[in-house]
C-alpha cells in the first residue's frame, strides 16, 4: 500500500466553521467567520465596475494564451500606482516592480520562498496574533517563525511592547506588518506609532514586508496606503503583498501580487529574475481574467470613479456597523467593554470573548466566530444587531 502511512491533519479553523455554518439548518443563524464581505441581504456583491469591465472584456477579448511570469504588465502597472501613489520616488527612479500571483495568498507563499532562497538565514517576525495562514506559509517556505507583541491578553495594542522585541531583532532578519485593517484583531498603529517602527527598522535594517490586503477598508483608499508609502520613500528595500479580494471583490478570481521595490533598477531586474523563477515552478503563470478586470477599471476613469466610490460605501458600512454593535450593547451595560469595537479597522475585530462564550453562542444562538473572538464585522446584517447584541449579552453576563 503506497498511502496507508498518510496521517490525517486538521482541517483549517476558518473552512471548517464555514462548513458548520452552511449545514446549520438555523434561519436565524449568523456568520461572523469566514473574511468575505457581505451586504444588507447577506450577500457577497459583484461591484458594478467590476461587471462592467468584464462586459467590455469580452466583447474586446481576442486571446486565453499565458499572459507571462510577472503577469498582465498593465495590472501592474496600475497596481503600483494604487499602491505607492502616482508621485511614488521608486516608480519615477524605475526600482519598483509588480509580480502578479494568484491572490494575496500566493504574493506571500512567493515572498517567503524568495527569502529563504537569495536571503538565506533570515528569519521572519510576525505579530501575535497574526492572520493564521501567515505561520503555515512561511514555515512551509522553510523560514524560521518568531514573534513580537502586537495585542496583549487584555485585548489592547501594545506598541511598547512590539518595538520591545523588534529592537532585539537580529540584524537583516524580515518584519511582516500589517498596512491597515489587521488581521485578525482589526487594531492599527497610528502615524506616531509607525513612524516609531520606521525608526527601530531603519536602525536595525530590517526588510520590511508589508501585507496590504484591505487597501480602502480602512480609512480610505488614500489614507489606508500613509504606512506603506512612508516606507517607501524612506527605505531603499521592502517588499508588499497585495491583494484585490475585497476591494475589488475578486476573491474567487484570485487576484494578487508581491511588490517590490529595491536601491536601484539593476537591483530590480535581479531580485525580479529570481521572483519569476520562483512562480515558474509554484504556478508557472497567473492567471489572466481578475487582472485584466483591475487594470480595466484602473485605467478607465469613469470606472475608476464608479469603483472608488463602491469601495467607499463598503468602507462607510463596516464603520456603521461597527458603531451600530456597540449602541445595541448599551442597553446590557456592555458599550464601555466592547468599545474598542468602534475604534478598530475593517473587516475583523477581536472581539474579547472567550473560546467558552463563543463555543455558547455557537450552539446556543448560532452565532458563528473563531474561538480566538475574532469576529468578520463585515458580514453582520444591521437588522439583527439586537438579536447579536442579546446573544453576547447573555453569555458574557450569564
Amino acid at each position: 500500500m503506497h498511502f496507508g502511512q498518510i496521517s490525517r491533519v486538521p482541517g483549517d479553523p476558518i473552512l471548517g466553521l464555514m462548513e458548520l455554518y452552511n449545514s446549520d439548518p438555523n434561519p436565524a443563524k449568523i456568520d461572523l467567520g469566514v473574511g468575505v464581505y457581505k451586504d444588507s441581504q447577506g450577500l457577497t456583491p459583484i461591484p458594478r465596475a467590476v461587471k462592467l469591465a468584464e462586459q467590455r472584456l469580452v466583447d474586446s477579448e481576442q486571446t486565453k494564451s499565458y499572459i507571462g511570469g510577472h503577469g498582465d504588465p498593465q495590472f501592474g502597472a496600475q497596481l503600483l500606482r494604487l499602491v505607492l501613489g502616482g508621485r511614488s520616488i521608486a516608480l519615477s527612479e524605475h526600482r519598483a516592480g509588480c509580480t502578479q500571483t494568484p491572490g494575496g495568498t500566493g504574493a506571500l507563499r512567493l515572498a517567503g520562498e524568495f527569502i529563504a532562497k537569495c536571503l538565506p538565514g533570515r528569519g521572519i517576525w510576525l505579530s501575535e496574533p497574526t492572520w493564521p495562514i501567515h505561520e503555515t506559509l512561511f514555515a512551509a517556505a522553510r523560514l524560521p517563525v518568531n514573534h513580537y507583541p502586537y495585542v496583549g491578553a487584555d485585548n489592547r495594542l501594545d506598541v511598547d511592547g512590539m518595538l520591545a522585541v523588534l529592537q532585539q531583532v537580529p540584524r537583516g532578519d524580515v518584519v511582516l506588518l500589517h498596512a491597515c485593517c489587521h488581521n485578525p484583531t482589526g487594531f492599527d498603529l497610528s502615524q506616531d506609532d509607525w513612524l516609531r517602527v520606521l525608526d527601530v527598522v531603519r536602525t536595525r535594517e530590517l526588510l520590511p514586508l508589508f501585507d496590504f490586503a484591505y487597501q480602502g477598508f480602512g480609512d480610505g483608499l488614500e489614507e489606508d496606503a500613509w504606512a506603506v508609502r512612508l516606507f517607501a520613500e524612506t527605505l531603499p528595500e521592502m517588499l508588499i503583498t497585495s491583494s484585490c479580494s475585497k476591494n475589488f471583490g475578486l476573491y474567487r478570481e484570485r487576484t494578487g501580487a508581491l511588490l517590490a521595490i529595491t536601491a536601484n533598477t539593476e537591483r530590480l531586474l535581479d531580485v525580479r529574475s529570481q521572483l519569476a523563477s520562483l512562480a515558474r515552478n509554484l504556478w508557472s503563470t497567473p492567471p489572466a481574467h481578475g487582472a485584466a478586470v483591475v487594470a480595466a477599471i484602473l485605467a478607465d476613469d469613469p470606472l475608476r470613479q464608479i469603483w472608488q466610490d463602491e469601495v467607499e460605501r463598503m468602507r462607510q458600512r463596516i464603520a456603521s456597523l461597527r458603531r451600530g454593535l456597540v449602541e445595541a450593547l448599551t442597553p446590557y451595560g456592555l458599550d464601555r467593554r466592547f468599545a474598542h469595537i468602534a475604534r478598530q479597522r475593517g473587516m475583523f475585530s477581536y472581539t474579547g470573548l472567550s473560546a467558552e462564550q463563543v463555543r455558547r453562542l455557537r450552539a446556543e444562538d448560532a452565532v458563528y466566530l473563531l474561538e480566538t473572538g475574532r469576529a468578520n464585522v463585515a458580514g453582520l446584517d444591521a437588522e439583527r444587531l439586537d438579536q447579536l447584541a442579546q446573544a453576547i449579552a447573555r453569555v458574557v453576563q450569564g
